[in-house]
């Protein structure tokens, strides 16, 4: 099985716009992030998460856009904006799984720092990941190999938290956001997930 079929299907990578607050549910915003989702389709096509190789490769990839993407966010002090950050924060996680499988996660890419607005796209983009970890984690349980089904802490990180729906619910109360500035962040953290994948 190959991953991004399911990836894309349950991550949400290509449904973040339908359930969201007016702002991230404009044709603009929709049009704005499609080249984005297709071309990370494109790159994550060959990930298969039922071998070994291929599931390690997926988590090296996602840890390389994952890890700079969160130091961002901290650095622009996402805290004060989302004071439950250390139960979002996923770094640690996928580090803990990389090691579990024998390697190391590390960043592979870098990203600009982000003004508030900024902090909102980026999260859209991470925290929408988690929409369908639930079909990711189905894909790894097919797995032949023991060794996939002991590193899924990032896959299953924040089960049954609601971390979508507090992102979302704090969007709807967020008065100062540039729209411009939003997708801007959101695209490019598209696009820090495409550059780590191809270089995993």
């Amino acid at each position: 099985m190959h991953a991004f079929g399911t990836f894309h299907a349950g991550w949400g990578f290509g449904r973040f716009n339908t359930g969201g607050p007016q702002l991230f549910r404009t044709p603009r915003t929709r049009d704005a992030t499609a080249n984005a989702h297709r071309e990370l389709d494109a790159q994550l096509s060959s990930f298969d998460l039922t071998v070994l190789s291929g599931y390690r490769r997926f988590l090296q990839a996602s840890a390389g856009a994952l890890l700079p993407l969160e130091a961002a966010l901290v650095q622009a002090g996402v805290a004060k904006m989302f004071p439950d950050w250390r139960e979002r924060a996923r770094s640690a996680a996928i580090a803990a799984d990389l090691a579990q499988l024998g390697s190391a996660a590390q960043s592979t890419v870098s990203v600009p720092p982000l003004t508030r607005s900024g902090m909102l796209g980026t999260l859209y983009v991470l925290e929408g990941s988690r929409l369908g970890a639930k079909f990711l984690l189905k894909a790894v349980a097919d797995a032949g190999d023991p060794r996939i089904g002991e590193a899924t802490a990032y896959l299953s990180h924040g089960a049954g938290k609601r971390l979508w729906q507090s992102f979302l619910a704090k969007l709807q109360n967020e008065e100062a956001c540039d729209e411009d500035e939003a997708i801007e962040s959101a695209r490019l953290a598209f696009a820090a997930f495409e550059q780590a994948a191809d270089r995993a």
